[in-house]
């Protein structure tokens, strides 16, 4: 199976309260995603101790870099997923370099990275930068979107 399932215990650490998440909505393009927001909106490994989605429908993570080859790559697939699945799921990046906390406490360590995180089950990462047909291939049997 070209996909495996993230190690929640990668998240956790320092546990302590947090705020209440706000709702993101798609709007069929890839959205820039910070350690604040990605506790906010995806999981805050803060206050929870095990993965909670504070989601209300699925979403993709693109962890990149600019100087990334591969990554370049896949960018564009996903942004074509996110016009594609538009009001289905959210597509979100976020920039190692800028984002180096987020990366390490995820245990983010080759890039590209891709997190698929269905409403309900574990979330499921990917290395490498995959064919459109794999993509789609997750988006359907992890994110169970038709």
């Amino acid at each position: 199976m070209f996909l495996v399932v993230l190690s929640v215990g990668l998240f956790l650490s320092n546990c302590h309260a947090g705020s209440p998440a706000k709702p993101a909505t798609a709007s069929g393009k890839v959205i820039e995603m910070t350690n604040d927001t990605f506790k906010k909106l995806v999981f805050n490994y803060e206050a929870n101790k095990a993965f909670k989605f504070e989601g209300k429908v699925p979403v993709i993570i693109d962890f990149y870099a600019t100087w990334c080859g591969p990554c370049r790559m896949v960018s564009p697939l996903l942004e074509e997923m996110a016009v594609k699945y538009d009001g289905k799921l959210i597509v979100y990046k976020v920039d190692t370099d800028k984002e180096n906390l987020l990366a390490s406490k995820l245990g983010i360590q080759s890039l590209p990275t891709l997190l698929f995180i269905p409403v309900k089950g574990d979330p499921r990462s990917t290395v490498g930068a995959l064919p459109k047909e794999m993509i789609e291939k997750a988006i359907h049997e992890v994110l169970l979107i038709k």
